[in-house]
């Protein structure tokens, strides 16, 4: 039969009462401590929900006005863009017109040049530097100080365009950036602590490289508004100079045009007039020449009458030298027989005289009219010369035309005027 061990120790009734008494004591002391851990972690639990609600509520509200901030930024950036687009525009608009200025320049400069060269076919006398040739000289640099001045606007405004593109870019960028943070700061506003999307990441508190402060985010729109701003009055002071320039341009050359023409109607009027002149001249010297030539033939039919009386006289001086003797005596026939010879010679010697002056007269006469009829055909064709330059200068009255203009032309389609109401 077995027989069962049993612990040989034996406590006091003290020692049992004393491990009574720990044991209840010790759970009385667990108790109480854990009565407080659970009050200071319902405190802690109440505490950390109200702080995470307020922060979450405070970062909500602070991402709302950093969206409203950026959409503040980002309307003043996309009406910069759309006034830098208009500016562009204008600017563009100008410069085209300044280069179809300068290109319709061409025109008076190639008919200065040919009325110019058609000036060089005039003869001798008609040679001159006239007042007419002084003003086609002043022309031409008119013509080429305009076209200096409007390339000078064609370069500046070349140049106007690209600062103008250059802050147009840097603009659209940052505006395309403020779309993206806008993007990016609207999702997360919009996120909550149950949205789907939401997980733990790596060092989430970390500086991204490249970080600015606020004051700098808003230094660098704001100089990129001011710097455009600065851009388009620049733009605007150039356009207000280019429309001055070309009006400046097209006066003086329409002033210029003016005179020189006004020099032109007064030279071909003195032409006009030298040329009556000469065929009134002509014509005088014409009937003087017929004049003279009838004159000449009287003259020298009244040589040709003086033959047979000459003859007679002579004849009867001669026969009367046959008296015979003491009859050949120096008589009263005798004596105005003699006179009428010697009357009759000087009379034939007076007319031959004449005849020669006459002669000379008419030589004289008809190298006059020579010399008006090269005079005249000089002067024909000085006046010749100039109504063709003037018909030549008729093309200085075509107006420039726009590349739109031109299409319009082709089509057949004409522009319709568009009132504009202030």
């Amino acid at each position: 039969m077995a027989t069962e061990v049993r612990p040989t120790t034996r406590f006091q009734p003290p020692d049992w009462f004393t491990n009574s008494y720990a044991i209840s004591t010790n759970a009385e002391r667990q108790r109480s401590a854990s009565h407080e851990v659970r009050q200071e972690s319902r405190f802690l639990r109440n505490e950390t929900d109200s702080q995470t609600k307020w922060d979450q509520y405070s970062n909500n509200v602070r991402l709302a006005d950093r969206i409203d901030h950026i959409r503040k930024w980002k309307e003043i950036l996309e009406k910069t863009l759309a006034d830098l687009d208009k500016e562009i525009a204008d600017l563009s608009e100008a410069k085209e017109l300044t280069e179809i200025s300068l290109e319709a320049k061409n025109i008076p400069t190639d008919a200065n040049i040919e009325c110019l060269t058609l000036r060089e076919g005039r003869q001798h006398i008609d040679v001159v530097q006239d007042e007419v040739e002084n003003q086609l000289h002043k022309e031409k640099e008119v013509i080429e100080g305009i076209k200096r001045a409007l390339q000078q606007r064609i370069g500046e405004a070349f140049e106007q365009l690209c600062l103008l593109q250059e802050a147009r870019q840097q603009v659209q960028a940052d505006l395309q950036d403020k779309n993206i943070a806008l993007g990016i700061d609207i999702d997360q506003y919009n996120l909550s602590d149950r949205s789907p999307l939401i997980s733990y990441k790596p060092d989430s508190l970390r500086v991204p490289k490249g970080t600015t402060t606020p004051q700098q985010w808003e230094d660098f729109s704001r100089y990129n508004k001011e710097r455009a701003d600065a851009e388009m009055l620049a733009s605007t002071r150039l356009r207000e100079a280019i429309h001055h320039t070309l009006h400046q341009t097209t006066n003086d050359l329409e002033a210029q045009k003016t005179a020189t023409e006004y020099a032109y109607r007064k030279r071909i009027h003195e032409f006009q007039r030298a040329k009556d002149e000469l065929e009134w001249q002509k014509k005088l010297t014409l009937d003087e020449i017929a004049q003279m030539e009838n004159d000449i033939r009287g003259i020298e039919e009244a040589i040709r009458a003086k033959i047979n009386p000459t003859k007679l006289a002579e004849t009867r001086l001669e026969n009367r030298t046959y008296r015979p003797n003491v009859e050949l005596c120096r008589d009263a026939p005798q004596y105005g027989l003699t006179d009428e010879v010697k009357q009759l010679q000087a009379t034939k010697k007076a007319l031959e005289e004449k005849l020669r002056q006459a002669q000379h007269a008419l030589d004289g006469l008809q190298k006059n009219v020579h010399r008006i009829n090269d005079d005249l055909t000089d002067k024909n064709n000085s006046l010749m010369l100039d109504n063709h330059c003037m018909d030549v200068r008729q093309k200085m009255n075509i107006k420039p035309q726009t590349s739109t203009d031109r299409n319009l032309n082709i089509a057949g389609v004409e522009r319709q005027r568009v009132t504009v109401l202030a």
